[in-house]
């Protein structure tokens, strides 16, 4: 039998005179007599939703009702791999799904790091540089902040375009669309060429970043041969590790509005380096030594494919 959600109850139990109950469903045409369709569920008595009620739907389902939010969170920070035992066990309804978790994580962090956080990212700024080329902060009355004109820097006027030019010859051997593309991002100006790759970044990278999962996934698979373990279960290692890791780094963007700031950066930056050793060993077990050795390969794998897949994201955004 369906449980549904206190919400609906209270949304649709009453009967309203003015949109009296169907004798046949909306949603899948079976015969009803009551609330609610004996097929499909869904309720016989439809009005147009108002604010209030998805507003209480949001809170319900997510804070007050099931916690699964909270639920989710707690083991994702402090119980390193349980999160992914308690799928794999079939404990599943209670937390957030977990595709959909780091999902909402990543859009979170990418913008929190757009809009809120350019000042604690720099690419590529040397200091005398960037103390040079300093500009006024944006007013309060300001759309967005600026895109970051500091991604690349030249030593001397023209170097980038000069370097450009042999590029886009040898591109434009095998795609003459694309060799002009490399030749146009050489001749633009150092501040528009920030915001193109800043631009290019923001939509593109995220992108990148997540088809990486399943090569996370694989890469799991080969350090634990033997194990029993079937793809999907690395693949849901990989969504709960990497949700984890946007969860530090949107808190540590947040941290600098905190007291005791220095501390609390500190402590994010040690959980996150410990935290996937722990994950390993609480979801695949193993010898500490092991767990260890199979921890440093994957970081290395994993931050030289994450590389390429971010300069791979902004390239593709650039000359898109």
């Amino acid at each position: 039998m369906q449980v549904l959600p206190t919400y609906f109850h209270a949304a649709v139990t009453t009967i309203d005179p003015d949109h009296p109950a169907a004798t046949e469903c909306a949603n899948c045409g079976a015969a009803v007599s009551g609330n609610f369709c004996h097929e499909c569920g869904q309720e016989t008595v439809l009005h147009v939703a108002s604010t209030r009620e998805f507003v209480h739907e949001f809170i319900g389902h997510y804070v007050a009702l099931e916690g699964k939010l909270w639920k989710s969170l707690k083991l994702l920070l402090f119980r390193p791999g349980l999160l992914t035992l308690e799928y794999i066990n079939g404990r599943r309804v209670r937390y957030i799904q977990p595709l959909r978790l780091y999902l909402t994580l990543s859009v979170i962090f990418f913008a929190l790091l757009q809009y809120g956080a350019h000042d604690k990212i720099s690419i590529g700024e040397g200091k005398a540089h960037k103390a040079a080329t300093a500009k006024p902060a944006p007013t309060a009355t300001s759309a967005r902040p600026a895109p970051n004109a500091e991604l690349i820097q030249e030593d001397r006027p023209g170097e980038i375009h000069e370097g450009m030019i042999g590029l886009s010859e040898f591109v434009g051997r095998y795609s003459p669309h694309l060799g002009e593309k490399v030749d146009e991002f050489g001749k633009m100006s150092h501040d528009e060429r920030g915001q193109l790759m800043s631009e290019a970044f923001y939509h593109y990278v995220p992108y990148a970043v997540f088809f990486m999962m399943p090569v996370f996934a694989l890469y799991l698979k080969a350090l634990y041969l033997g194990s029993g373990r079937r793809f999907g279960e690395h693949l849901l290692f990989a969504l709960h590790t990497n949700a984890f890791a946007y969860l530090a780094f949107i808190l540590w963007l947040l941290v600098p509005a905190l007291p005791g700031a220095g501390l609390v950066n500190f402590a994010l930056w040690l959980w996150l380096v410990f935290y996937l050793p722990t994950a390993m060993r609480r979801v695949y077990g193993g010898s500490r030594l092991m767990t260890a050795l199979r921890w440093m390969v994957l970081m290395f794998l994993h931050l030289v494919t994450m590389g390429f897949a971010v300069l791979g994201g902004v390239a593709f955004g650039v000359l898109h």
